[in-house]
């Protein structure tokens, strides 16, 4: 995968449509376990796919279980409560919903059948407090050391008995601190039941339990996998002695509530002219980040809902400014932040500590991060106060490696609905962090968002026949996370149609018709003429020199102009060929023209002709691209020169990825945000 170091996001003006959610992050990995510690084989469906839930699943393989894809749905043939694997090295990422309820669970199955693991993570993980689930083991008997700093991962989980104990100390309530993270809370109901084959276990929460729905959501997945929890005023919580694990079978994950709040946030901000309508979130989701819809609601959105979806318009604007206790919705609560830049006053949020133990210190990076975008920010240990912008400033938004931030501040670019609010991108440094929970988020915030096409910012890349145009656009693209426009592969495709045809090049009008019913797809690097893939078809010589004949008739240039013109998407466009620059993107923010000699692009084109086992010298191939320069050159429509504001790369020498390094380069230049380092 190629390493995508910023996304730069045009401003935007609004949403509408359709999209679905991916399946549920806190769902998603405590059935994976329940999955796992079960007996027999459960089938979930509509499970989220992240780097999360792919750690879950890795440590899962590694301790016994089997795991196998069937279409869409995973089917798990679990342990039934007994290792099969007892040593293993569990590299759990930066998870928190893996590596606190395995260390629970590892650690009880060690203690009373014996074993060895070793659970770690990124740098990050082990900076994220665990001591206060670890203690708690202790106290019930369990052996677990820490191999690094005391009361952080990474973790030695070993058999046999801490403190000679001879077996689990149950008899006694087990104490666990509730006011620093539920999912300590959390991790101990999801492995206890493993420890109550001769007695009820007993949980007491010390001092106020945060985040109480995320508690909530666990107590009912316990119940759906046949383990029933009672509590009293969440602070005393009692596992049934006897209590087993049966697996339900077939398990559908909802969609992830922390995830719909970035949209349902998108829809109050933007969705003027039509609904935003989300899929895969039911009214009676057992996410208490649902929650989410009634602040969302008080702050002037129009929200709708019915059994398994939300739709979501514009109400009152400017936004009403929000004080609001979040300690019931944590992660969704980092969205509200971002929408009070859009409040007609100050917004409060308050009872967010937990922000300061999550992927980063949330509350000093949403601080940093909204302050440079002109916000008013003030911080204390456990609130955040926002004040809008009097001026928005252009920045670079850094991540931390934090999934969220590059999520929420996304809803940034919708500040020229700000009045008097200059449109301008914003950048996401290190976009590919949503990995963790949500890779498809920006296609899908592209799918449903809107702007005025001239916003829309087009990169060209123009020059002769073998330049490498093709090769470096493409390469560029996948850099900046944009859409890419091969010309060449158009004009390649009608060629390839024509000799199937056997039209002469000089039959203009029917070349036209031709090219202007054109079946042509795109399927990631692939080309589909109607029902065939042609990838490979376009790079043969007679289609290459047919080509070349065809793209001067003017008719055939005006009948695919259009179809250029459409690939001009958010979040931009990257587009190589002839006349990009000078005819087909005029208004485009950078332009690049190749100058690659006759003698250099005849030695690569030798080169690849060689590796393919074709036959060629380097005398014909020279000549043959001189001539296809002076006809490209000479011809009455687009002839082929630089634009007059276009930058001249000679990549004679160049290697192709020195090549796409320069377009970059002079991208960062044309591109400049306020902040140094970006």
């Amino acid at each position: 995968m190629i390493h995508r170091p910023f996304l730069d996001i045009p401003a935007l003006l609004s949403v509408g449509g359709c999209l679905t959610l991916p399946g549920s992050k806190s769902i998603s990995n405590r059935v994976l376990l329940l999955a796992g510690l079960c007996e027999g084989t459960t089938r979930l469906h509509g499970l989220l796919d992240s780097d999360d839930t792919l750690v879950m699943k890795n440590a899962l393989s590694a301790l016994g279980c089997t795991l196998q894809t069937e279409g869409s749905s995973l089917h798990i043939t679990g342990l039934g409560g007994r290792l099969i694997n007892h040593q293993a090295q569990l590299f759990l990422g930066n998870a928190g919903t893996a590596m606190r309820p395995l260390t629970a669970a590892l650690a009880l199955l060690c203690a009373t059948q014996g074993g060895e693991f070793k659970l770690s993570g990124v740098a990050r993980m082990h900076e994220r407090p665990i001591a206060d689930l670890v203690c708690a083991l202790q106290e019930l008997g369990c052996n677990i050391d820490y191999l690094g700093t005391p009361g952080y991962p990474p973790l030695l989980l070993r058999g046999g008995f801490r403190n000679g104990h001879a077996c689990l100390q149950t008899q006694q309530p087990l104490r666990v601190k509730g006011d620093v993270s539920s999912q300590f809370l959390s991790a101990l109901l999801l492995a206890l039941p493993l420890a109550s084959q001769h007695r009820p276990c007993v949980i007491e929460v010390v001092g106020e339990l945060i985040s109480k729905p995320y508690v909530e959501m666990t107590l009912k997945l316990l119940k759906q996998f046949g383990v029933s929890v009672a509590h009293e005023n969440w602070q005393r919580f009692t596992i049934e002695q006897g209590s087993r694990y049966a697996s339900p079978g077939d398990f559908h994950v909802e969609g992830d509530a922390s995830s719909a709040s970035y949209f349902i946030a998108m829809g109050a901000l933007a969705a003027v002219d039509q609904p935003l309508r989300i899929e895969g979130i039911a009214e009676n989701s057992i996410q208490g980040d649902l929650a989410f819809v009634d602040a969302a609601k008080h702050m002037g959105a129009h929200i709708t809902s019915g059994p398994n979806w939300l739709e979501v318009r514009r109400g009152r604007w400017p936004l009403k400014p929000i004080d609001l206790d979040c300690n019931h919705i944590p992660d969704a609560a980092m969205t509200l932040a971002v929408m009070a830049l859009y409040a007609d006053g100050p917004s409060r949020l308050r009872h967010i500590a937990s922000w300061r133990v999550k992927e980063t210190d949330r509350i000093h990076a949403m601080t940093t991060e909204l302050r440079k975008l002109g916000a008013q920010v003030h911080a204390s240990p456990d609130s955040i106060e926002v004040t809008p912008a009097q001026r928005w400033r252009r920045a670079a938004i850094d991540t931390y490696d934090d999934h969220r931030m590059a999520m929420c501040f996304s809803l940034a670019a919708f500040h020229p609905l700000i009045r008097d609010a200059a449109p301008q991108p914003v950048r996401i440094m290190d976009p590919q962090c949503v990995r963790k929970t949500y890779p498809d988020y920006f296609q899908t915030f592209f799918s449903v968002a809107r702007t005025h096409t001239s916003w829309i910012p087009v990169i060209t890349i123009d020059g002769p026949t073998a330049s490498g145009k093709g090769t470096v656009g493409s390469s560029v693209a996948s850099r900046l996370g944009y859409h890419v426009l091969d010309s060449g592969v158009l004009y390649r495709a009608a060629a390839l149609a024509a000799l199937r045809r056997n039209m002469p090049a000089t039959d203009e009008t029917s070349l036209a018709a031709l090219a202007a019913a054109l079946p042509l797809r795109f399927m990631g690097e692939q080309v589909w003429l109607d029902n065939e893939e042609i990838t490979e078809l376009l790079r043969d010589e007679a289609v290459g020199a047919m080509a070349s004949k065809v793209s001067a008739l003017p008719a055939v240039r005006s009948a695919l102009m259009q179809l250029q013109l459409s690939f001009r998407q958010l979040p931009g466009l990257v587009a190589d060929g002839r006349d990009m620059g000078t005819v087909v993107f005029p208004d485009a923010a950078l332009k690049i023209f190749l100058t690659a000699s006759a003698t250099h692009r005849a030695e690569r084109r030798h080169k690849q002709l060689i590796l393919k086992g074709n036959q060629a010298t380097m005398d014909d191939l020279r000549a043959e691209l001189e001539a296809r320069d002076a006809r490209d050159t000479q011809r009455s429509v687009a002839p082929l020169k630089p634009a007059q504001d276009a930058v001249l790369l000679d990549n004679s020498t160049l290697s192709a990825t020195e090549t796409v390094d320069a377009v970059l380069h002079a991208w960062q230049k044309t591109n400049r945000f306020a902040f140094p380092g970006h």
